[in-house]
């Protein structure tokens, strides 16, 4: 019985670190993109849609930051 237990918190910690760190990593791609698109609520919805683009287009981690201020410049200006 003692073996489940350790066992079992074990897993759940692993488990709780690897989300946190996902959950982290995603508010930091989303952090870059709001910032990239600053006040404009038209621009920060287009960045949030650029960000799930990249995502499906499987951007990497190290890429992100540039492709995403590729797509910033690309946003049609008023």
């Amino acid at each position: 019985m003692d073996y489940f237990i350790i066992f079992i918190t074990t897993v759940s910690g692993l488990y709780f670190h690897w989300w946190l760190y996902v959950r982290i990593k995603r508010w930091m791609d989303r952090d870059l993109a709001l910032s990239l698109a600053g006040p404009d609520d038209a621009r920060r919805a287009y960045m949030l849609e650029r960000l799930a683009e990249a995502g499906r287009q499987g951007v990497r981690r190290r890429d992100l930051a540039q492709w995403l201020e590729r797509a910033a410049a690309e946003y049609p200006a008023p």
